[in-house]
């Protein structure tokens, strides 16, 4: 069946748009019409009143732990991947990348295999995989247990590009990496961040300059910008070509950082992250590797402190760009949806409203709360 969206505030390039009506056929956005327009050619579209809420571009989330009180490293089958993505679907997430962080090879492998069943049995919204580590440095491995990294060589580089469809990112430490296997990786297909990283900036621009487009948690667990020695983050607010995630919750990172990094970049230059754990959509605790991790004050901490990912949803991420970090409505839901689709190379799919591109969509208020959600045209 098809649907005609009407009534709204449709986000069109940037730009929240009324006097529009969006046509889905099937899987695809099949055109934008005039608002007063209700062609022949479709008199059984169903017809969704939008009543004046926004209708954007459905959310991508390339940093998911876990959700609905699971936890990717715990079970890394296929059914876990759905109970993330339906956990998170509730606050928009419309495409995601289940994130596993440093974990020993045969785990890495069985993920890979679960993200490629997930696609072939049409898992809802699972784009590809995020393997976080861990190739990491452990001076900066946060909640990442020592045990578990390890330097990277050209059997890794085969065994984290198994995936048959979909997506690969791997985020790695660009210094503990030779630029010849970063641009290994590159050309097997995987998309490179540098993260959990204690780079100099030399390093991390030879790293760019190998193929890593992407930053993970944007000064979280990296050598900062200093006044001789820019550092991880000095590399990737200098270098255009980068995109980088940040965690928007107010206490991974003080929003004026996050102001002074989009004023030196501009938003499209930074995707919205949730690096979410399973006590979104689940209980307020859960098991990480053996360690007890709770909720506190709005964050995922261990016994000693240690943010151990985040408890935060997609659509309260852009919520919070807004009010925090003064990024106006439509750059945020930009920075949760085109900036991402863009990153990952799925922008002449996902990430915008126009013929073509994939149906997935969100609806929200005009306080950014969602409505609902349709993947693929589904409801």
């Amino acid at each position: 069946m098809a649907l005609l969206f009407i009534n709204g505030r449709v986000l069109v390039d940037g730009a929240l748009r009324t006097g529009l009506s969006v046509l889905v056929e099937g899987r695809q956005i099949a055109a934008l019409l005039p608002e007063d327009s209700r062609p022949d050619s479709w008199p059984d579209a169903r017809i969704i009143d939008l009543a004046g809420d926004i209708l954007a571009p459905g959310f991508i989330d390339t940093q998911v732990n876990g959700g609905g009180g699971v936890l990717f490293n715990d079970a890394p089958t296929a059914a876990t991947i759905a109970a993330i993505g339906a956990a998170h679907r509730r606050f928009g997430t419309t495409g995601f990348l289940p994130t596993l962080i440093s974990d020993d090879p045969p785990v890495i492998a069985r993920a890979i295999a679960a993200v490629d069943q997930a696609i072939e049995e049409g898992v809802p919204g699972v784009l590809g995989i995020h393997i976080e580590g861990p190739f990491l440095n452990v001076a900066r491995r946060g909640i990442h247990l020592a045990s578990k990294i390890r330097p990277i060589d050209h059997a890794s580089v085969d065994l984290v590009t198994l995936l048959r469809g979909g997506r690969t990112l791997v985020t790695l430490a660009p210094e503990l990496a030779t630029p010849e296997l970063i641009a290994a990786l590159v050309a097997r297909g995987a998309v490179v961040a540098g993260g959990h990283s204690d780079a100099r900036y030399d390093e991390a621009r030879a790293a760019i300059a190998a193929g890593m487009t992407g930053a993970t948690h944007l000064f979280n667990a990296m050598s900062p910008l200093g006044n001789r020695e820019p550092g991880m983050v000095g590399a990737v607010l200098d270098s255009p070509g980068v995109i980088a995630g940040i965690v928007v919750d107010g206490r991974h990172v003080h929003p004026a950082t996050l102001r002074i990094a989009i004023a030196a970049r501009g938003a499209d230059a930074f995707m919205l992250v949730t690096d979410a754990m399973p006590t979104v959509g689940g209980d307020s605790w859960f098991m990480l590797q053996g360690k007890r991790i709770e909720v506190r004050d709005g964050v995922c901490v261990d016994a000693a402190g240690t943010l151990a990912g985040s408890d935060l949803d997609m659509a309260r991420a852009v919520r919070n760009a807004v009010q925090l970090i003064g990024v106006p409505p439509e750059a945020a839901l930009a920075m949760a949806s085109a900036v991402p689709a863009r990153f990952l190379g799925l922008e002449a799919s996902y990430g915008r409203i126009a013929p073509g591109m994939r149906a997935s969509l969100v609806r929200l208020t005009v306080e950014l709360e969602v409505v609902q959600s349709w993947i693929d045209g589904a409801a």
